[in-house]
């Protein structure tokens, strides 16, 4: 994504990205146990391959996976700070190094770009709306940042920077790949995962700024209540789903 885009260009990219006209809902799949890394990946490429084909619907996964780290294509090995602190995954997408563990909601989105509209920064720009309207729910100002990837929140209780700037965390982060038009790995929001677990690496490459999440900033949201939001919030941008247990 072309990030020298402002954040009013980057904004009016995402504001919608409906399906064809009578297309069929996205599959909505929520799996309520961790779900190993390996098998994920493993699953995303088969399904984006189905639905390249034709044999596989679109769909959204929303899981939580155990304590792990993942590489995206620009990592950096300097950001590792503790390699051996959790396993350690090459993920295909795009972005640095990230970190997926329990309290965290990870939507893995397969959608094919060939029915929508054939522009990643206009899909990337989408996923960050939808993330962005979601934490609005919750009362909570996600923002977006000309020069980085992700949802960000101020923080102005925290110490500013050493230039006087607001200090601000990152709460969600985006990282996709695309092939023959049709996406797989996503977004992920921090609801309540272990924030100590991000010391390992420099998030996204970023040093100066923190991570958070909602039960950090003081909201007792469970994760049926971020489930709710984020669905409401998908099919005002993407249209409607289909729920399968």
């Amino acid at each position: 994504m072309n990030l020298t885009l402002n954040n009013v260009e980057r904004g009016r990219l995402g504001t919608s990205l409906a399906p064809e006209v009578n297309a069929p809902p996205v599959i909505w799949e929520t799996s309520r146990e961790q779900v190993d890394y390996s098998f994920a990946l493993e699953r995303m490429e088969n399904l984006a391959s189905g639905i390249c084909n034709g044999e596989e619907p679109e769909r959204v996964w929303l899981l939580e996976h155990s304590p792990l780290y993942t590489a995206g294509t620009s990592a950096k090995g300097s950001d590792l700070l503790e390699a051996n602190k959790f396993p350690v995954f090459k993920a295909g997408r795009g972005g640095e190094y990230t970190y997926h563990g329990p309290g965290q909601r990870v939507c893995y989105c397969m959608l094919n770009l060939n029915k929508r509209e054939r522009d990643v920064r206009a899909y990337v720009s989408a996923l960050e709306t939808w993330v962005i309207n979601t934490l609005a729910q919750f009362n909570v100002k996600g923002q977006r940042r000309e020069d980085r990837v992700g949802v960000w929140v101020q923080r102005p209780d925290k110490k500013p920077l050493s230039n006087g700037d607001t200090r601000e965390d990152k709460i969600a982060a985006i990282g996709v790949r695309v092939r023959r038009w049709v996406t797989f790995h996503g977004i992920s929001i921090n609801l309540e995962p272990d924030l100590e677990h991000y010391s390992g690496i420099i998030p996204c490459g970023i040093s100066e700024h923190g991570v958070t999440s909602l039960v950090d900033l003081g909201l007792p949201v469970t994760m049926e209540n971020l489930d709710v939001a984020l669905k409401q919030e998908f099919e005002n941008l993407f249209g409607p789903v289909e729920i399968v247990s």
